[in-house]
């Protein structure tokens, strides 16, 4: 909602025009082609043109009159007629026009009926019924076959086109009836007064159907409207005199919410609060919404209102509550819309065509249903919200679930059948009709479940209304300055409003220390601003509740967000924009009384306390009026012209409307230059006050994504105007293409892209997440954008199915022999993983097989997330995109997928993202199961190829375990398929010793995913088998992710240069003889060593919990943990083999526990020993725990098992000391050796004191077996 000070006027007056639309006689009967009727309707149900008759004045310089979008908001439907027969009640409703910067003016309608005197028009409606009826009778007869018994029978049997109905229905004869077509009153104010306006219009017809002629003739009262009632200062209320009573309005002051005058109250009944709040969050997230009612002033209520709530924030996409018949074809905007369309009759929402539904929250308001979009994420502290805004409602006697009866602007739906509404759950809300409803619903569990709750919240249920709403007690009432009912909507209003606001100032009461101010002036800021980042979002999302994260992650990446924080930096060089004004100055009042720390969150949910004050205000100026606006008095009119024909609305005399009192009043003139001011800063606060053409133009482009999007011009239809909106969409999908994909790849790109001085360092997971759901949002819109004819909710997922039907007709006709594929598996080196075929029917495939989605939508999704996973997303998509023959069958000519040169750059954009590493299907998709292939490599040349033993491997990852599984041998292959593992981090390899052979040299194991291809290289390069190297029967190996060398075939398609990595440090083999050639590593080369395993540790645990990766790899991969102090045993270790046997660390870590636990030593190291015994109590049971344990891991897995246990305990602070005070040292070690180092052991316990604050939990595949 634009706030009211930046509303459309360099006005400052209450109206600024006055109009009369309706039947043209001079040009007869028109069919509306545009509205799309069709003529197998009956003539009185089709629409026709309307014209504006008159409007008053011609013209005002601040608000230009739009002549075609006035007639088409005034009468969306056309001229619609009746008969004598028919209900000719005069209908309400408002509308709104929002013009290209963004400001706006509303309307306030009001339709009756007028009886037709032109004769012209009477018989040509008579021509039309006689038409009607034969080509009726024609079709009948034709479809029963020619036989008149058959026809008598079609009619006997009810025949929805019988000849009886015909004649029953269908009837306008012009000797016995009366003909009345619809005629409507509008004011045009630059500020939203709907009910004053209402009272006005209403007044003003009252003159026209009333049997004595009004006080004063018509154009006095438009006259005084017009032209002597000023709007009501800020803060104030302002009384007027329409035909029979005061009118009043009032506004609120700089610091209360912007003037809203809907019944919010209304919008709560017809909904009921969960589907509100529901809609609330789908707007807050800029879906598509589409709300859908038979009546229009509903439409606007809704939508005005739920757009009121999202103070401070605002729409900032297409927004047209009331979309006339003839603009249809906007909802074919691929772009967040808030659209309102009017339903021709009760129920007809499955003959509703829509483009897509993908992304789109549709609202059945006189159904009160809703359908919302597929998983999205819940408004925070949501049911502490609806709690209290129930209580809210209850005071005001309004069941939270949606009223029973509903306001009076309802229109009479007959259609909802009284027993489906005792039956409803959500409680219907029908009109005010005369049963006595409480007498029907006495039953109902829901009344009865709303009387329990009124009764603890002290509330009485007489208080709750339930017959219809007196509506002829009304009129009466308007004496007294402002009727009690009346009161009572415009408290409610402002403190339901207060508890929304409230919930943004919580939520966002820290922002302004996220924001990132601009080093430069405004200009070079503005022509910059799309490539700055202007909000710190990874730090303010670290700072919320968890809880509260799937909401805003998303919410901070919309518009409406964006530009809020865009008007925060403008307001450093201009003055601030009005909501932001009244928003911040709302935080600093609570910072000031809040007792807290005004930086600390808290997500204890804070009530809203101003309630009270702001319904006071809002009451205080409605009982005391403030200012009241001349009396309307006779005019200067000539003689006899203002004839009055009682039910006919008078032709009023332009001369003395055109033109205001010539004396200028002074309120006019003082309003004059405060409103100029006003004016002035308004163009500033939207930047459109800028000088050069230049500037106005990078502004413009710097507001957002394709503003001309915004608002489409409604006036305006002609082909090529809608050939080139098609246009503009196609380049705003583009443009958003580009940004979204760059923002994916930079924030992917983490550290690097902040030395290449790209805005923020880390990307979280939740952030990740939210920015592929905007991708696969984007994707799409992109795929509905001119689709001939939707197929399901989602249009790619549709798309890729009538692809997959097309090649697999294909795939039948070329007979593919049978022996084609096992050709394309050879590799090269022997044994390897034989290549994983690339195919955008594979991937559909699996993605049909998970039974875990239900939905096309869901279909679509996971299919986006695995192609970006497999970074095949741009290549898979062009295969779609160039089947010409499929898209020229689906998609009409200005469709995005039809124009060519876009499609390029879109794939070159998408291409980009194989830079990066996605795991956003396995992440996602955790219960899934998964095929996985495994193949162990041995080292041949040293090893028999063969072996006896029988061979088996556990794999693990971050979700879980296979558990054992043996492997076929010889085959040293196998698949497996288990529930998905996430990405792997180790594989436990072993055998069990049996026959000749039994020792094994294991190269290494691959494993990958055959779902998306992830292959895993686990380095072994030792031996397994006892009696060779250290004796090892099973063996931990961790795992590193391949980067995969594209096909030849595929880099010529894609051009995306091979990944940067650092280079890896050849991964060395343990060392199996200590004599061996490769140069060790100095002191300074292990200590830094130390440092930064230990430091890598400590950055893991300072990541948010969800997006830490794999500690064992820390632990126990290249450069973890166990290697760095595998390289401090190591130094000065004496490596004499004694028998031909190697000597291991292990050796010296069991001499030193046999030592402990005998302690045979020598008088003078008996003080010593003792001392050491009571440190040795941690450590010998751990050693011997190991010992113990039902596993033959050789001696460097033992070692590396207790360093891991060690870590997690913490205890290896005490244990280094231990080991290098015990005597056994001296024998095993050379005097220079780190461990007999104490400068060096002191500087190792310190490093290894900072693990104590981290709680580490090793995989259980590490410790299986070990009973401490």
């Amino acid at each position: 909602m634009t706030s009211t000070s930046s509303s459309s006027s360099g006005s400052c007056r209450f109206a600024d025009y006055f109009v009369l639309a309706g039947i043209d006689t001079d040009s007869g009967l028109e069919p509306d082609e545009l509205s799309g009727e069709n003529f197998d309707q009956s003539p009185l149900r089709r629409t026709f043109k309307s014209k504006v008759l008159a409007h008053y004045p011609q013209n005002v310089e601040w608000n230009p009159f739009d002549q075609d979008a006035v007639n088409m908001l005034c009468m969306p439907k056309g001229l619609s007629f009746r008969t004598q027969a028919e209900s000719r009640e005069p209908q309400f409703h408002s509308f709104l026009i929002t013009r290209e910067d963004g400001s706006r003016t509303y309307g306030f309608v009001l339709t009756f009926y007028e009886e037709v005197t032109c004769k012209q028009i009477c018989s040509a409606m008579q021509t039309l019924y006689q038409m009607h009826n034969v080509e009726q009778y024609s079709s009948v007869y034709a479809s029963s076959s020619c036989s008149m018994d058959s026809l008598a029978s079609s009619i006997d049997e009810g025949d929805s086109t019988s000849l009886a109905k015909l004649q029953r229905y269908n009837s306008y004869d012009i000797s016995r009836d009366t003909l009345y077509v619809s005629k409507c009153i509008c004011l045009i104010t630059p500020l939203p007064f709907m009910q004053a306006c209402r009272k006005f219009l209403l007044q003003l017809h009252k003159a026209v159907s009333s049997q004595q002629p009004p006080p004063l003739p018509l154009e006095s009262y438009i006259h005084n409207v017009l032209y002597e009632v000023p709007l009501p200062p800020p803060g104030r209320s302002l009384k007027f005199s329409g035909v029979y009573g005061p009118v009043i309005c009032q506004r609120p002051g700089p610091s209360e919410l912007p003037l809203f005058d809907f019944p919010l109250r209304e919008a709560f009944e017809l909904l009921g609060l969960e589907n509100l709040v529901q809609l609330f969050t789908c707007v807050l997230l800029e879906m598509q919404i589409l709300l859908y009612s038979q009546d229009y002033q509903r439409l606007m209520t809704v939508a005005e209102g739920i757009t009121t709530l999202l103070f401070p924030f605002q729409w900032q996409h297409v927004y047209v509550p009331i979309l006339p018949a003839s603009l249809l074809h906007f909802l074919d905007a691929p772009v967040p819309y808030l659209m309102g369309l009017q339903s021709k009759e009760p129920n007809d929402r499955s003959k509703l065509e829509l483009p897509q539904e993908a992304n789109l929250c549709f609202v059945d308001i006189d159904n009160h249903f809703i359908e919302l979009p597929e998983d999205f994420p819940q408004f925070p502290n949501k049911l502490e919200f609806i709690q209290e805004i129930s209580e809210v409602l209850l005071q005001f006697g309004i069941p939270p679930e949606g009223n029973l009866h509903c306001s009076e602007s309802a229109t009479q739906l007959k259609n909802l059948a009284l027993d489906d509404l005792v039956n409803d759950k959500k409680n219907g809300n029908l009109t005010g009709n005369t049963i006595n409803m409480y007498e029907l619903l006495k039953g109902n569990e829901t009344l009865a479940r709303l009387q329990a709750l009124a009764k603890r919240t002290g509330v009485t249920v007489e208080k709750m209304e339930i017959a219809a709403p007196p509506t002829a007690g009304k009129e009466k009432d308007t004496k007294c300055r402002c009727s009690e009912e009346e009161l009572r909507d415009y408290k409610l209003a402002v403190q339901l409003r207060e508890v929304f606001a409230n919930r943004f100032t919580q939520m966002f009461a820290d922002y302004e220390a996220f924001v990132i101010q601009p080093a430069q002036d405004m200009e070079s800021w503005l022509t910059n601003r799309e490539q700055m980042q202007n909000f710190d979002k990874a730090s303010f999302l670290s700072d919320q509740p968890e809880p509260n994260l799937p909401f805003l992650s998303h919410f901070i990446e919309t518009q409406m967000f964006a530009t809020f924080i865009d008007n925060k930096i403008v307001s450093l060089w201009e003055e601030k924009d009005p909501l932001l004004r009244v928003f911040d100055s709302r935080i600093e009042k609570m910072k000031i009384y809040s007792v807290r720390i005004p930086t600390l969150r808290t997500s204890n949910y804070q009530k809203s306390t101003v309630l009270k004050e702001a319904a006071q205000a809002i009451e205080q100026r409605l009982v005391k009026i403030d200012h009241s606006a001349i009396h309307p008095h006779l005019l200067d009119m000539k003689i006899g012209q203002g004839k009055y024909e009682q039910g006919f609305f008078p032709k009023l005399q332009s001369d003395v409307l055109a033109t205001g009192p010539t004396n200028n009043n002074r309120w006019a003139n003082r309003g004059a230059t405060a409103q100029r001011r006003k004016d002035r800063l308004r163009q500033h606060s939207e930047h459109l006050g800028l000088d050069n053409d230049l500037k106005e133009k990078y502004i413009q482009e710097a507001r957002s994504l394709g503003k001309s999007l915004r608002q489409p011009k409604l006036s305006d239809l002609s082909p090529a105007v809608i050939a080139q909106t098609n246009w503009k969409f196609v380049e705003g999908l583009l443009k958003e293409c580009r940004i979204k994909t760059k923002r994916m790849l930079v924030e992917k790109m983490g550290h690097e892209a902040v030395e290449l001085g790209h805005g923020e360092a880390n990307i979280t997971g939740l952030e990740e997440n939210t920015l592929i759901a905007s991708l696969c949002d984007l994707l799409e819109r992109i795929w509905s954008h001119g689709l001939q004819v939707k197929q399901g909710k989602s249009a790619l997922w549709s798309h890729l199915l009538h692809y997959q039907e097309s090649e697999e007709k294909r795939e039948a006709t070329v007979e593919t022999p049978v022996a084609a594929w096992p050709e394309r598996r050879r590799s090269e080196t022997g044994l390897n993983l034989p290549t994983l075929r690339v195919s955008l029917i594979h991937d559909m495939r699996h993605v049909q097989h998970m039974s875990e989605i239900k939905t096309d939508v869901g279909r679509a999704r996971a299919w986006i997330r695995l192609s970006l996973e497999k970074k095949v997303l741009s290549q898979q998509l062009k295969q779609l995109m160039f089947n010409h023959g499929l898209i020229k069958k689906l998609y009409k000519r200005y469709a995005f997928l039809r124009c060519e040169e876009e499609k390029e750059q879109f794939l070159y954009h998408l291409l980009s993202l194989n830079a990066v590493d996605y795991f956003c299907f396995t992440s996602v998709f955790t219960t899934i199961m998964i095929p996985y292939r495994a193949v162990v490599i041995p080292i041949k040349k040293l090893s028999n190829s063969i072996t006896t033993s029988n061979p088996w491997i556990g794999v693990s990852g971050e979700l879980g375990d296979t558990g054992v599984m043996q492997i076929p041998k010889n085959v040293l292959e196998m698949t497996f398929e288990c529930q998905n593992l996430g990405k792997l981090t180790t594989v436990q390899i072993g055998h069990d010793n049996s026959g000749l052979l039994a020792k094994w040299l294991v190269d290494c194991v691959m494993v990958r995913n055959e779902i998306t291809g992830h292959t895993y290289r686990f380095p072994c390069g030792r031996w397994l088998g006892k009696g060779v190297d250290d004796g090892s029967l099973e063996r931990i190996l961790v795992g590193e992710l391949i980067i995969p060398v594209v096909e030849e075939d595929l880099s010529k398609q894609c051009r995306t240069p091979p990944q940067l990595r650092s280079p890896t440090i050849a991964r060395r083999l343990s060392t199996t003889s200590l004599g061996g050639k490769t140069a060790k590593p100095n002191a300074g080369q292990i200590q830094e060593g130390i440092g930064e395993s230990i430091n890598n540790i400590v950055k893991h645990f300072h990541k948010p919990e969800k997006e830490r990766g794999s500690l064992t790899i820390l632990l126990c991969g290249e450069n973890g943990l166990v290697s760095a102090l595998e390289q401090v045993f190591h130094h000065g270790f004496k490596s004499a083999r004694l028998f031909q046997k190697n000597v291991f660390i292990w050796d010296f870590i069991e001499r030193a526990v046999a030592y402990f636990e005998t302690g045979e030593e020598d008088e003078e190291s008996q003080v010593n020993l003792l001392q050491l015994k009571d440190c040795s109590r941690t450590f010998c049971p751990y050693v011997n725990a190991i010992n113990a344990a039902p596993r033959s891991i050789g001696k460097d897995g033992k070692l590396q098992l207790l360093v891991c246990l060690g870590a997690r305990d913490h205890l290896l602070p005490r244990w280094i000391p231990l080991l290098a005070e015990c005597p056994v040292i001296s024998r095993m070690y050379e005097d220079g050796a780190l461990l007999r180092d104490r400068a060096m052991v002191n500087s190792l316990i310190r490093v290894l004191q900072t693990l104590h604050e981290f709680n580490i939990t090793l995989e259980a595949s590490l410790v299986k077996g070990i009973d401490l």
